[in-house]
C-alpha cells in the first residue's frame, strides 16, 4: 500500500478517503475507521466507500479542540 503524505491543508483533496484522513491527522488506519464511524463525525457513506469532506473535517477538528 502506498503511504500518503500531505504537507499542507491546501494539498488535501476536497473529499478524503479514510486512509487520507488518517495520514492528514497522523493516526492509524484502525483509529481513522473508528473515528469515521463515530456519531457526529462528518463522514459520508457513498456506496461502500466512506469519504470525509475536507472543509467539514477542519470544522470538526476546530470544534473538538480541547479548551474551546
Amino acid at each position: 500500500m502506498k503511504k500518503v503524505t500531505f504537507k499542507s491543508y491546501e494539498e488535501l483533496p476536497m473529499m478524503l478517503s479514510v486512509l487520507e484522513m488518517a495520514a492528514a491527522l497522523g493516526i492509524s488506519r484502525a483509529g481513522a475507521y473508528e473515528l469515521a464511524r463515530t456519531k457526529g463525525f462528518p463522514a459520508l457513506k457513498i456506496g461502500t466507500r466512506i469519504v470525509i469532506p475536507k472543509d467539514k473535517l477542519k470544522e470538526w477538528v476546530d470544534h473538538n479542540i480541547g479548551g474551546k
